[in-house]
């Protein structure tokens, strides 16, 4: 008897322990230390009493304890995707507008790891959340067994102050990052969602406002000069403030603002606030172009769906041919158009015969050699957007620079694709993805301003180069969203700018204006069109 005592006591309080544990799982990467695990959760003597209060009628007991599963299943399945969008994208799960973060994560692990492996993590998630649910039924089960009217009764005063005691916390000031209780937890969630379903709403109310609607005689004071913006992928203020990185980057700028010079083409630049960190890429394009901030995939298709003329519209509507170079779209992508794309050279448009460098279907330098001569003959002007992805995760390996007329079509690439260690063996080592990702970065600027210096002549285009966000916030070990952005051209084109107040040169200083990614549409449209430039500043 006093054997089976004391396995009962054992049992109870390993069950009790994780259950301990499960409602002490912070929601942010900086709060997994042993001092959050260490806090009673308020929860676990309300979820016990319950339990314990209603063992002796079997039917509620057992509808209670589903219940509990499934809450404390959910739950956790929320915090561990706040851990991951946190680490990734600086920001929590949106069970509203996140949902496409599931496939877009296996494409990644598929491209880093390979299909099989890929699928296997799946297979590991998909095992964890069942080991989980059986934790919690048989937890809560060992809780649940007939005891003493007595016991109930104190159970069920314990439970009622617990109650109170948690209904009490929700009233505080919040908690330190990513130590709230798991009941404020799962509230923010439920908040989370309905603010983002009003704010859609609103967003596109927003965006059948166009304040171009109807106007003419658009970017007529460029004459006919192409236009090409290339965003470099995840190149961010951390470049310029992070010593990690800074001592390589601005170096790489420097020399090639004087490349650029020698070959008289002037250039300058100023911070934009992207609406993202660490990934998601297409929503910094979609918020460039439409002049809305498009932070997620419900504003990203609610533009979309607006009628909003994006830059590339109004580009087209002005005479140009609008075109993207989007090396990694590798299945259909019927945005293009609906972005205002004319012309849309996805991966397999681009003719690379080369082996991919994981992820990464092409190096940059290709990429850039290849477009200009894709693109059908037309008298228009090009206003084109290329994307440039050398520099995205896993950031293994990275291409050298070649001789620009020895790239043809790629299978010079072939001897590098597979250098190096593999994602599996460099991404055990955080300061090996680092170093991986400060050398990505300056090949990809490499890659970006030679070409740029290369497209010098009496008819030069403009190029705008920026980031599209900043790397994740393991990688980028800096607070903020800030990416660069530098014009390069002829002096006489950036004097169109003149009213910007813009840093001469490639290196943004302290005192280069930072402005939000979304107003850059308006702005640029207002300064390189001569019935809208004395609005332009």
């Amino acid at each position: 008897m006093r054997r089976g005592t004391g396995r009962r006591a054992a049992s109870l309080l390993l069950t009790a322990l994780l259950l301990w544990l499960v409602l002490a799982l912070p929601n942010r990467p900086s709060a997994l230390g042993v001092a959050t695990f260490a806090r009673l959760p308020l929860e676990l003597p309300l979820v016990l009493g319950l339990c314990v209060a209603t063992a002796g009628w079997p039917r509620l007991s057992r509808t209670l304890r589903a219940l509990l599963v499934a809450a404390l299943t959910a739950v956790t399945v929320l915090k561990i995707a706040d851990l991951a969008l946190h680490e990734t994208f600086s920001r929590p799960f949106n069970p509203v507008t996140d949902r496409f973060v599931f496939p877009a994560a296996l494409n990644l692990l598929t491209g880093t790891l390979g299909p099989v492996a890929a699928w296997g993590v799946v297979a590991l998630a998909v095992f964890a959340l069942a080991l989980l649910i059986w934790l919690l039924a048989w937890a809560l089960g060992r809780w649940t067994r007939p005891v003493a009217g007595r016991l109930r009764g104190v159970a069920g005063l314990v439970a009622l102050g617990f109650a109170l005691a948690t209904a009490a916390e929700l009233t505080q000031a919040s908690d330190p990052p990513g130590t709230a209780g798991t009941t404020r937890i799962a509230l923010a969630h439920a908040d989370r969602a309905r603010n983002a379903a009003r704010d859609l709403a609103a967003y596109r109310r927003a965006a059948a406002t166009d304040p171009f609607a109807g106007a003419s005689e658009l970017f007529d004071r460029l004459e006919g000069r192409d236009v090409i913006v290339l965003f470099v992928e995840s190149y961010g203020r951390t470049s310029f403030d992070n010593p990690l990185y800074s001592t390589t980057h601005v170096p790489t700028l420097k020399a090639a603002e004087a490349a650029l010079a020698e070959a008289g083409l002037g250039s300058r630049s100023l911070w934009l606030t992207s609406p993202i960190a660490g990934g998601q890429s297409w929503l910094a394009h979609g918020t460039f172009a439409s002049g809305l901030e498009t932070g997620d995939q419900a504003r990203y298709g609610a533009m979309l769906a607006s009628g909003r003329r994006t830059l590339w519209h109004l580009a087209r509507a002005a005479g140009y041919r609008t075109a993207a170079v989007m090396p990694a779209i590798t299945l259909p992508w019927p945005e293009g158009p609906r972005i205002g794309f004319e012309t849309v050279l996805a991966a397999a448009d681009l003719g690379y015969r080369g082996r991919p460098f994981n992820w990464v279907t092409m190096p940059d330098q290709y990429t850039l050699t290849a477009w200009p001569r894709l693109l059908a003959p037309d008298p228009r002007p090009d206003f084109a957007q290329v994307a440039l992805i050398s520099s995205h995760a896993p950031w293994v390996p990275i291409p050298p620079m070649l001789d620009w007329d020895a790239i043809g079509d790629g299978r010079v690439y072939d001897r590098y694709a597979e250098a190096g260690d593999p994602p599996s063996v460099v991404w055990q080592d955080r300061d090996r993805v680092r170093d991986q990702y400060r050398q990505a970065i300056d090949y990809a600027l490499r890659a970006a301003l030679g070409f740029t210096a290369r497209q010098a002549g009496p008819d030069a285009p403009l190029v705008i180069v920026l980031g599209d966000h900043q790397p994740a916030p393991s990688i980028a070990q800096i607070a903020g969203r800030d990416v660069p952005l530098h014009l390069i051209g002829p002096p006489e084109v950036l004097a169109l700018f003149d009213g910007w107040a813009l840093t001469p040169g490639l290196v943004p200083g302290p005192d280069a204006p930072v402005w939000p990614m979304a107003a850059f549409r308006d702005r640029f449209v207002r300064a390189v069109s001569a019935t809208l430039a004395t609005d332009a500043s």
